[in-house]
């Protein structure tokens, strides 16, 4: 599980982060629990595609060795896309820290591009999934950029500031930063992290939260205590 506090203190560093890195972000990540809890239906949206703040340590509680502070800029939802109209595209801004994993997953339908925005180096290990769900020995093949690459199972590709690589469902990755924390951006088709996400290891996506000090602003997780709209 996570302290609040905790939570508390990365969300305001990464205030800081996005800030020093000139990377703004939308009027409701600033809202406070008690600017949601005056909120009504026209904010509807936030909540329920889960916009905003999400802090997770994978349910292990080591943030600084495996984790990851994301935020949802905009998201589709998943009948969008299986109407194939409307919103049907999602964006995150992350910060990953120097040697702090994000786990080995891919995605049952997401396709996303990972860029590299800012910061030190983003290396990303990638393998193709087999028929089983498991890592499969085979050449990687990819697009970073718009080039087409092919690169043994378990290849690092290493992105630097302005890089990316595009993910398709088949591809494995896990990934961390080097040198110093990157500024990461995420574009990709709708994002559902309640049934998109294979963990090649059984993971918690959300970490269980003990509450020892309010929030200062909400995590995704936090809406459906204190928004009514």
């Amino acid at each position: 599980s996570m302290k609040r506090s905790r939570i508390n203190q990365l969300v305001r560093e990464a205030i800081d982060f996005f800030a020093e890195h000139r990377f703004f972000l939308p009027p409701f990540a600033y809202w406070t629990p008690d600017d949601w809890l005056h909120k009504g239906e026209e904010s509807r949206e936030i909540a329920e595609r889960r916009l905003g703040w999400d802090v997770t340590e994978y349910g292990q509680g080591r943030f600084d060795e495996l984790g990851l502070l994301l935020f949802t800029l905009r998201n589709g939802s998943p009948a969008d896309l299986k109407a194939s109209t409307g919103k049907l595209y999602a964006e995150k801004i992350m910060i990953v820290g120097v040697d702090q994993v994000t786990p080995m997953h891919s995605h049952w339908s997401k396709t996303e591009d990972i860029i590299n925005r800012s910061g030190g180096r983003l290396l990303i290990e990638i393998h193709r999934a087999n028929e089983d769900g498991g890592l499969a020995d085979g050449d990687v093949t990819f697009h970073a950029d718009g080039v087409r690459y092919a690169v043994p199972a378990g290849h690092v590709v290493s992105l630097s500031p302005g890089e990316s690589i595009t993910l398709t469902p088949e591809i494995y990755h896990t990934f961390w930063a080097e040198g110093e924390p990157v500024l990461a951006g995420e574009v990709s088709t709708v994002n559902d992290d309640a049934a998109d996400n294979r963990f090649r290891d059984p993971l918690d996506r959300f970490p269980a939260i003990e509450d020892d000090e309010p929030p200062v602003h909400l995590l995704v997780t936090d809406y459906a205590t204190y928004y009514h709209g």
